[in-house]
């Protein structure tokens, strides 16, 4: 990322939400919002006066959609984009497809609600625009002065390792985490599991609703099942559970069955659902029954549940550098000394199959 602010274009054809995000934005220190386009067509002509670092970009806007626009953007000169939608189901797919296209993030739109709400939507909006300007993109082929809120750890939701994990099984669970790049990086590794590979809980970095068409999405081009998960679901083998979005996943245990939690609960390292939240809840109840994996994604969420991970007995893997968009996640789970292996996504799956095969 160059020095100094970080510029940013929001374009949306609602006033509203214009200068709500502009009023977010430029609050914070380290962000400079350089202009508010109503449509991609202003958007063009306010980029050739001075190229952002980010563009905000709504879906359905007049004159030219957000996907026409961002493939523009994508296929002529990258910007990074960060999607901002609403949350609804129905308009979840097209923001998927956004991602495919190029988008780094995806963000709900700013609304007036509890002030918790809008504190939360505040600190999500501005990481993701930081992270967004700190990612590495690829060109499609033709076709604060505000206050923060303290950063919880995991401590929230759940107390720390008191001891060993539960008694092993013959069952391994692998346990994910990612967040900025990691749809695209979790399709690379699902697709590359077989049908009965070991049961697989994941939290990506989400709003609520698009997890749900996320996990769909999914399902319908791997060979694993993929589905969002609910609270006491089963881990089962050839299954993969992503968490809900604005909620929390932890692993459990009842006798040799693992199962998920999914509860409410504070912002942890500044998301719902956290990493480090659900790999804590690994190195207590599964401890060496289980393979972590943290993936793509800016700031620190599962770096310290990955070290205890593997404390506890668990065989833990991180992606490289140079497959990451950004590599802020795994870098500090390295830093901690929480990894085993650093390896490209396109080799994490296999070494995830031999692993859990060794027992």
């Amino acid at each position: 990322m160059k020095e100094g602010k970080i510029k940013v274009l929001i374009v949306d054809d609602s006033a509203l939400v214009r200068q709500a995000l502009m009023d977010v934005l430029s609050h914070d220190p380290e962000i400079e919002v350089i202009g508010a386009a109503s449509d991609p067509f202003h958007a063009a002509a306010r980029m050739a006066e001075e190229a952002p670092d980010v563009i905000t970009l709504d879906i359905e806007m007049p004159r030219m959609d957000g996907l026409t626009f961002l493939k523009k953007i994508m296929t002529q000169h990258p910007i990074p984009v960060v999607i901002c939608s609403t949350l609804t189901e129905s308009g979840s797919e097209t923001t998927l497809r956004a991602m495919e296209y190029g988008a780094v993030d995806i963000i709900t739109k700013p609304k007036l609600s509890t002030r918790q709400f809008l504190e939360e939507s505040r600190i999500r909006i501005c990481d993701a625009v930081k992270a967004a300007a700190r990612s590495k993109l690829k060109a499609l082929p033709q076709i604060s002065a505000m206050r923060v809120e303290p950063k919880l750890s995991a401590d929230a939701m759940l107390p720390g390792p008191t001891g060993k994990a539960m008694f092993g099984t013959t069952e391994k669970v692998v346990l994910v985490g990612a967040s900025t790049g990691g749809t695209e990086a979790l399709r690379v590794f699902l697709e590359s599991l077989p049908r009965d590979c070991p049961a697989i809980a994941i939290v990506q970095h989400m709003p609520e609703q698009f997890t749900a068409a996320f996990s769909k999405r999914l399902d319908s081009i791997c060979r694993v099942t993929v589905k969002e998960a609910q609270d006491n679901d089963t881990m089962l083998r050839g299954q993969a559970l992503i968490a809900p979005g604005n909620k929390h996943m932890l692993l459990k245990r009842s006798g040799a069955r693992y199962y998920v939690e999914v509860k409410d609960g504070p912002l942890v390292r500044r998301h719902r659902p956290s990493v480090d939240v659900l790999f804590r809840s690994g190195a207590r109840y599964a401890g060496k029954n289980a393979v972590g994996v943290i993936m793509t994604g800016m700031g620190d969420d599962g770096a310290e549940g990955m070290r205890e991970m593997k404390e506890a007995g668990a065989y833990t893997i991180a992606q490289d550098e140079a497959s990451c968009v950004v590599f802020g996640m795994p870098q500090e789970a390295i830093k901690l000394g929480g990894v085993d292996k650093v390896l490209s996504l396109t080799d994490i799956a296999r070494d995830v199959l031999r692993a859990c095969a060794q027992g």
